[in-house]
């Protein structure tokens, strides 16, 4: 165990700079557990990372990687409730693109009963990020309209499932056939599909929108407020459609929309370990109860680690693509 393969990059530029290497296994420090990886996530900040536009924060690990599944194998000084042994799932600061990694022991979930563990890796990214925005600190009445944007993607998909599992009327878009079936699989009341329908008429007639999630950006802005009922929260994850947009400020004050966006990975460790408390105790019990699955649309072994960012760029994919270590 003084080695492990990792998958690294020396220069950043698309898929094809990633190659696998070799590095010395990481050893765990106060308040870590060293985890053998079964599976890692491949998400959106890899991507911007291989291309230089995601630096890791000071003290991470440069590799890629930020959600793992696998088996604690070493405990650090003050790691907790955790023994070797233990079958978790993570929210890394990186380091999941390899065999092994070092984490935040308080950043660990046990994994969900009835969850398959390659499975496991893909959900504390988009689970983290979901209930950090809507959920935390955020009371949404019951009942209340929930649109997301994208609603088959990853983080997408956990969004669909977490709003109709906690009572919420989901409202979501999709462009495809296949896309809108989906959605209604996870929950969706209403499936919307954006390239013939007019999502904000749809939302309207519901009474407005209470809380969004959206990724697109751009035109989509001046939208999602018209959109919106009073009070509405908006919540920017990426911008999809472009950084710039044009909005009308009045409409902004006379509906009281708070307007936030967000990333995850620069977040205190305190906080992280705050949502990873209420996911454990709110959310992983709805998986036993059968309200939430895992949603993963492709598993590739470590090697294939080109193929899995290219078709992620691609697009078009239906839940969480995994590495298999």
């Amino acid at each position: 165990m003084s080695e492990m393969a990792v998958i690294e990059f020396a220069e950043p530029g698309g898929p094809e700079v990633m190659r696998l290497a070799r590095r010395p296994v990481p050893e765990p420090g106060p308040g870590q557990v060293l985890v053998k990886v079964t599976a890692a996530g491949v998400n959106g900040p890899d991507l911007k990372q291989r291309k230089g536009a995601y630096p890791p924060p000071p003290g991470a690990s440069d590799l890629m990687g930020l959600e793992v599944s696998g088996e604690v194998v070493a405990l650090g000084e003050g790691a907790g409730r955790w023994k070797t042994g233990d079958r978790i799932c993570a929210l890394t600061n990186g380091g999941g693109y390899a065999e092994y990694v070092t984490i935040d022991a308080r950043h660990c979930l046990p994994v969900p009963e009835g969850v398959d563990e390659v499975d496991a890796a893909g959900l504390c990214e988009t689970y983290f990020t979901v209930w950090s925005n809507i959920f935390h600190g955020h009371s949404i009445p019951e009942g209340g309209v929930f649109l997301v944007h994208g609603g088959s993607g990853g983080i997408g998909s956990t969004a669909v499932q977490l709003g109709a599992a906690r009572g919420l009327r989901v409202f979501s878009t999709a462009g495809t056939e296949k896309g809108l079936d989906f959605i209604r699989s996870l929950g969706a009341e209403r499936a919307i599909n954006y390239r013939t329908e007019d999502f904000v008429e749809i939302v309207k007639e519901a009474g407005g929108a209470d809380v969004i999630l959206d990724f697109m950006g751009g035109d989509y802005l001046p939208r999602n407020l018209a959109a919106a009922r009073i009070d509405c929260r908006i919540v920017q994850l990426a911008f999809d459609r472009g950084i710039k947009a044009e909005l009308n400020i009045g409409l902004l004050m006379t509906k009281r929309i708070i307007l936030t966006g967000s990333t995850l990975r620069p977040r205190p460790p305190e906080f992280k370990a705050t949502v990873a408390r209420e996911l454990e105790a709110e959310a992983w019990p709805l998986f036993k109860a059968g309200k939430l699955r895992t949603v993963t649309h492709k598993v590739l072994p470590m090697a294939e680690v080109v193929e899995a960012h290219r078709m992620l760029e691609a697009g078009g994919h239906r839940g969480k693509i995994l590495l298999k270590m």
